[in-house]
C-alpha cells in the first residue's frame, strides 16, 4: 500500500468520528453535571461534523444532495457548538 495524504486524511477522519461519538456517548453515560454534559456533546458535534466534512472534501466522486446538505449545514452546527463552548467555558461547578 502506498502512503498518500488523502488516505491518511480518510483514516484520521474516521478516528476523529469515533472520538466524537465516544465523547457524545460518554456525556450521556458518565457525566452528571448538565453543563459538563453539554460541553462533551458540543465537542463531539464539532469533531463528528469536521470529520464528515473532511471525508466529503477528499472523496473522488461527485457530490450528492446529502453531501451538499452536510457541507452547508455542517459549519452551522460547528459554529453553534463552538459558540456554546465559549459561553460555558467560565462556568464552574458549585
Amino acid at each position: 500500500m502506498i502512503f498518500s495524504p488523502v488516505l491518511f486524511a480518510f483514516y484520521v477522519s474516521w478516528a476523529v468520528t469515533g472520538l466524537g461519538v465516544a465523547l457524545w456517548i460518554w456525556s450521556w453515560v458518565r457525566v452528571k453535571d448538565p453543563i459538563a454534559r453539554l460541553r462533551f456533546q458540543d465537542c463531539g458535534v464539532v469533531l463528528v461534523f469536521a470529520a464528515v466534512m473532511t471525508r466529503i472534501v477528499i472523496q473522488d466522486r461527485e457530490m450528492t444532495v446529502f453531501d451538499w446538505a452536510m457541507f452547508i449545514l455542517g459549519p452551522l452546527f460547528i459554529a453553534a457548538a463552538l459558540w456554546r463552548l465559549t459561553r460555558t467555558q467560565s462556568l464552574t461547578k458549585r
